[in-house]
């Protein structure tokens, strides 16, 4: 199934979990964990989240590339600023999905229009 969710003055939290229920395919009578759903979603006005001030600049996003002193930490702001409001979005919807040989299935089913 082909869902659209208008993000237009929501917040990223439920956006993205919203989506991340639809694109695991939890909605679905015949639901299985072990198979990979064939629903498709689009989420139109992306750049229209509501986001406060407060979350973005408390929200953290951290990397280590395993060398000593290697850790960077990047805000939820800075980052906008640099990918765009879609990496935000993917983090976020690819944070709630299972650790597993499907995530990646399930985020080609996904598509973010600004």
């Amino acid at each position: 199934m082909k869902y659209t969710i208008d993000a237009e003055g929501k917040p990223l939290g439920r956006v993205a979990s919203a989506v991340a229920v639809l694109l695991r395919g939890k909605d679905s009578s015949s639901f299985e964990r072990h198979t990979s759903p064939i629903n498709t979603v689009e989420i139109i006005n992306a750049s229209k989240l509501n986001i406060s001030e407060r979350r973005a600049q408390g929200t953290t996003y951290r990397t280590h590339s395993g060398r000593p002193g290697s850790e960077k930490v990047e805000t939820l702001a800075r980052l906008i600023d640099r990918r765009g409001i879609d990496e935000a979005l993917i983090r976020a919807i690819r944070g709630m999905l299972p650790a597993n040989r499907l995530r990646p299935l399930m985020m080609k089913n996904l598509t973010i229009k600004k």
